[in-house]
């Protein structure tokens, strides 16, 4: 099942019921929200509440359904020129990130690259680059470390089939609370070893661990510290050097 046929699935769904007498059907509309960091974004109904008069009173009901779950071949079809994510198999938005986002993730990228390549210790990538975690769920981390001990992760050539060693995400005010809420427990729940959460407001970085399935915070380090992992020894990032970039 394509995108397209997924809406037209939900569309279905929404089965409409009157509710009183003489009263006109409101419209179901179809619609696919952006992720504003609160829920994850999904193709849901909705309907015109306005009745034949036009007073506003609400005159039908959408009787809930549950709606389609999108599969990792439906996200395939989506459309080319926009980023999404698959969450649960809700299909969100991804837009943009700002100017601040992008030297931050830039800077990281070639710190970690140069010490991860010149150790050989496996590949990092760059967001966009899907994730794999389920058929219902699809993600593009800013950051991703594979080792080469998950190496045949990266087999297929197209994506990453299953969980990194390391991911980072950098925070906006969109996505702060789905990275923090959802996507943590998400990484965790598959395997995640070490997860990092880059706030460039607050200019921190908080390190989380695997532990049990659950990935939780161990370290805080502000802008004046130096950064050391527990996965990556040896590592030391200047976070000065991360944040004034």
């Amino acid at each position: 099942m394509g995108v397209e046929d997924g809406v037209a699935a939900n569309r279905h769904r929404a089965k409409r019921t009157r509710v009183s007498d003489g009263a006109a059907v409101g419209g179901i509309a179809m619609v696919l929200r952006q992720g504003d960091g609160r829920d994850h974004g999904r193709v849901e109904a909705r309907y015109d509440s306005r009745d034949h008069r036009g007073n506003g009173r609400s005159t039908d009901v959408a009787t809930p359904q549950p709606v389609v779950k999108f599969t990792y071949e439906a996200y395939r079809t989506a459309p080319p020129d926009k980023r999404y994510e698959l969450l649960d198999g809700d299909l969100t938005l991804v837009s943009a990130p700002n100017l601040k986002h992008q030297t931050v993730q830039l800077e990281l990228a070639a710190q970690l690259r140069r010490f991860i390549r010149d150790r050989a210790l496996g590949k990092l990538f760059i967001a966009p680059c899907d994730v794999v975690l389920s058929d219902n769920d699809v993600v593009q981390p800013d950051l991703l470390f594979v080792s080469r001990e998950r190496e045949h992760l990266l087999s297929g050539g197209e994506n990453v089939r299953g969980a990194p060693d390391l991911v980072v995400e950098i925070l906006s005010p969109v996505t702060a609370d789905r990275d923090r809420g959802y996507k943590r427990e998400l990484y965790g729940r598959h395997g995640v070893t070490e997860y990092w959460l880059v706030d460039p407001i607050a200019e921190t970085v908080s390190i989380h661990r695997q532990r049990a399935g659950v990935l939780a915070a161990t370290h805080t380090f502000g802008r004046e510290q130096t950064l050391r992992s527990p996965l990556l020894a040896g590592l030391e990032l200047h976070l000065d050097d991360v944040f004034s970039s």
